[in-house]
């Protein structure tokens, strides 16, 4: 369990502690905001109409990749450029990044992130570093994880899964993102949580997760709503919780972990964007106005809310400040759960 200052609450990337999320901005603010770049409205667009390459560091149909999409089709049909999504997933999030750190520093590649942009270089040495070689453009959106078994297991209940869990130590499994990603973090928190023996299955993408479970190869299973919507609603697969602070709206009766018995409880998943440090800021200017402009969008709202995201919103320094702050704080974290770094 996770403790704050009483009466505050700390929002981490994939990690809730008790701070109302404009405090904990206030809080957050680092000199940099000062270099705030400012947001062009819509009709200011006036970068001509090309490609610009989005890499995404997962396998294609997880949440990221809807997400991209989603923002990349809106982005295209309000005359801006084209944007093509573009897979390489693989290291836990470290092939795509460490490419995209290299990438020309023109605006025409960008990369999606994750919470693992700030757990990877706690974990690993790497050849580039999330804070210095990047520059923030946008949190794009939130989305709920669930944690699942399959319709045919006797489990119903997240209480059944840890007590089964404490009647055969080590013997039950549960498959995520990973290694090294905050799904791996969270899947970590929650057996520390319930003081259970769970082991841990590694896949490259939420959806082998997913094909794994259907098969019966693993336990449980981690992962966000977008990937498990459609075996949900075929009844194929059974939520037993979410481990978000609050229950994800397509699914009411599912509750949250902490609703379960762990208080303060509370591991989620975000998805933001990214370019090479050194972007011209008037590049970046232009990207922070495409991407605000998708996401308060009436058609982007409405297809978030039907994939159970929630919408992003803090770009530029804002952004910025943020994954400084979850970077320092995902460190004291991992030391804390003894993570043995690579």
């Amino acid at each position: 369990m996770l403790v704050s200052a009483p009466g505050k609450v700390l929002k981490l990337a994939g990690i809730t502690m008790n701070l109302p999320r404009r405090k904990f901005l206030t809080w957050a603010l680092v000199p940099a905001a000062a270099a705030l770049v400012e947001v062009p409205r819509i009709d200011a667009w006036s970068q001509s109409a090309r490609s610009i390459r989005v890499v995404l560091p997962f396998a294609p149909g997880g949440p990221a990749d809807a997400m991209a999409r989603l923002l990349a089709e809106q982005i295209g049909s309000a005359g801006g450029p084209t944007m093509v999504v573009e897979s390489r997933p693989g290291a836990g999030t470290e092939i795509a990044t460490e490419y995209v750190s290299r990438a020309d520093p023109d605006g025409n590649t960008l990369l999606i992130i994750s919470p693992s942009f700030v757990v990877l270089p706690h974990l690993r040495k790497l050849k580039y570093d999330p804070l210095t070689d990047f520059a923030p453009i946008c949190e794009l959106a939130e989305f709920p994880p669930l944690i699942v078994v399959n319709s045919q297991s006797p489990y119903r209940t997240l209480a059944d899964l840890i007590d089964a869990a404490h009647a055969q130590p080590g013997v039950l499994t549960l498959g995520t993102l990973g290694p090294a990603t905050s799904s791996q973090m969270g899947f970590e928190m929650l057996k520390r949580a319930a003081n259970v023996d769970i082991t841990f299955v590694p896949f490259t993408g939420y959806t082998p997760a997913i094909q794994a479970l259907l098969s019966n190869q693993i336990t449980s299973a981690l992962a966000d709503l977008t990937t498990l919507q459609g075996q949900l609603q075929t009844g194929k697969l059974r939520a037993l919780a979410t481990t978000a602070r609050r229950r994800a709206a397509p699914l009411p009766d599912v509750p949250t972990v902490a609703e379960s018995g762990y208080k303060d409880f509370a591991v989620e998943f975000f998805g933001g964007v990214v370019a090479p440090a050194g972007t011209p800021g008037k590049v970046l200017s232009q990207l922070i106005g495409w991407f605000t402009a998708a996401m308060q969008s009436s058609q982007i709202e409405k297809k978030f809310a039907a994939l159970g995201f929630f919408a992003g919103g803090e770009c530029g320094a804002n952004f910025g400040a943020i994954l400084r702050s979850q970077y320092e704080d995902y460190g004291r974290i991992i030391r804390e759960i003894s993570f043995k770094r690579e």
